[in-house]
This record gives C-alpha cells, structure tokens and sequence, in this order.
C-alpha cells in the first residue's frame, strides 16, 4: 500500500469514530447537527486526528484508546475553520470543495455550529478515563495542552494578530508568530496528545514535538505556495484569496523560490527529529514527504 492509500484508510477510520461520536442529524434541534456534520464531514485529509494516532503509534500506544482524542482535535480544528471562513473573518465562499458553513446555513447557525464544535471537542476528551480507561492526570495534562492550542496563545492569537497584520508589512518574526500559532499549535499538539496518552517519556515526548513544529511550519509554508500557485479543484478552496486579503505568507515575504527553500529545510529537520525512533515511527516519516509534495 503506498502513503496516500494508507491516509486515505486511516481518515476512512477516523470518519467512522467521528461518525459515532456526534449526535444524530435528525437530534433535536436538527438545525444545528445538521451544520455541524455538515462543517465535520465535509471532506480533507485528516491530518491533524491522523498525528493523534502516530503519535501513540511512536511510542508503542494502543491507537483505539486514543481514537477519541483524535476526533477531539478533529472537531476542534473544523470549528476553527467554520469561523475563520465567516465573512468578519476570511470570508471564505469554499472549504474543501464545498460551500462554506456560513454559505450553506447562514452566518448564525455557523456560528453556533463553530461553538458546538469546540465545546463538544472537550467533551469527548472528559470522558477517555470512563471510555478508554486512560489515566486521568494524562488526560487532564491533554485538555489542559489543547485548551492552550486553541486560545490567546494559540490559534485564537495567532488569528487575532493574522487579521491586525493585513495590509501591514510583516517581518519574518512576526509571520513566524502567525504560523506557529495559527497553524502549527494545532499540529503540535495532536502528535503530543497521542504520545502523552500513551505514556511517553519526557525524551520521546520532546522529539516529536521537534518533529511536530517543523512538519506545522512545512505544512503552512506549502499552504501559503498552493494558495499562489495551486488548482482550486484540486486543494478545494479559492486560489488567491491570501493575496486578496493582504494576508502575510511566505512566498509575499520570501519568493515562490525561498518559501520552497524553506519548507524544504522545514521538512528535513522534521525527519531529523525522529532519527532516535524505529519502524514505528515510520509513518511519522512519510507524512512529511506527503506534506511537502502535496498538490504541487
């Protein structure tokens, strides 16, 4: 099987475990769960659940004991993206192909389906001592990480300082705030939610969140390429809009040919950062190259 057959397989899994954990469409009141599993399974890669699973993987964990947590990331990250698309916000008209939330149900119940999302995602994550039988403290200890992931000194500020710096001009250092937190929070900490489920040592844990914060900042860099030089039908969502909105990004900043430079250095030093594990983080590995190459 090659790499994108395996990912493809490993959303199937993780599609099935997000199925299970929201309510029914028809729940009352059907409005709101008919958003957000509209916003949920409205395609992508998976990626970010998909690192909650190798991250346990590379450290010898069980991946269905932290299957929950992964769909808890999940639903955190499709909240993050219903509000960014919201017309205050980026104003998006697509995501993944498809009508945004706020283009399909309206600017409130997207809203509302964003909220859902987030508060449902630490739902899920309580319940893994009852569910999985997980040890408490190392759940408190990811609810804790996640919850500063997602707020000021994550995702919300890198968004908030994302939106003070259009049509500002940004150094590196500022666009590099931007991206660590808007994006590479995220990714952080589902590769250590996994490891930290399962038992990894504070060495191992340490790694992969090297590997971790060079595979977000490849993955942004990509991200903000595919956004100049990208297919819309391909990364389904509108090529340009960076560039419409004054939005900071390595290639605005660097050059098409310095950002590639750089999410090449990016990548390297990410599979740099597993060289003390085995074959079991062998996945780990050829995410990269998925991230560097894709779509490109």
């Amino acid at each position: 099987m090659n790499f994108r057959d395996e990912l493809a397989e490993r959303a199937k899994v993780v599609n099935k475990a997000l199925d299970q954990c929201l309510p029914s469409v028809n729940a009352y009141p059907p409005a709101i769960h008919q958003a957000v599993r509209y916003s949920v399974f409205a395609g992508g890669k998976r990626l970010r659940p998909i690192l909650v699973l190798a991250g346990a993987e590379a450290v010898g964990g069980n991946t269905e004991t932290v299957m929950p947590a992964a769909c808890a990331v999940e639903l955190l990250h499709t909240y993050s993206l219903v509000h960014d698309d919201l017309p205050a916000m980026d104003n998006d008209d697509l995501r993944r192909g498809q009508p945004t939330c706020h283009r399909a149900f309206g600017e409130a119940m997207a809203i509302l389906a964003g909220d859902a999302l987030l508060t449902s995602s630490f739902n899920v994550l309580a319940q893994l001592p009852q569910s999985a039988g997980v040890a408490p403290e190392r759940v408190v200890r990811v609810i804790s990480e996640l919850a500063q992931a997602a707020g000021t000194q994550g995702l919300i500020g890198g968004q908030v300082v994302d939106l003070a710096s259009e049509g500002d001009t940004v150094d590196e250092d500022m666009l590099e705030y931007i991206h660590t937190r808007k994006t590479g929070a995220l990714i952080r900490v589902s590769v250590r939610a996994g490891a930290i489920l399962s038992g990894a040592s504070e060495a191992q844990l340490q790694k992969l969140t090297d590997y971790a914060n060079s595979l977000g900042l490849a993955f942004q860099i990509v991200d903000d390429i595919l956004d100049v030089v990208g297919d819309e039908q391909i990364i389904g969502k509108p090529v340009g809009s960076d560039q419409r909105n004054q939005k900071a990004t390595y290639p605005a900043l660097f050059g098409l040919d310095a950002a590639r430079q750089k999410a090449t250095e990016a990548a390297e030093t990410a599979l740099s950062s597993l060289n003390s594990f085995g074959s079991e983080a062998q996945f780990l590995r050829g995410l990269v190259q998925f991230v560097i190459n894709r779509n490109q």
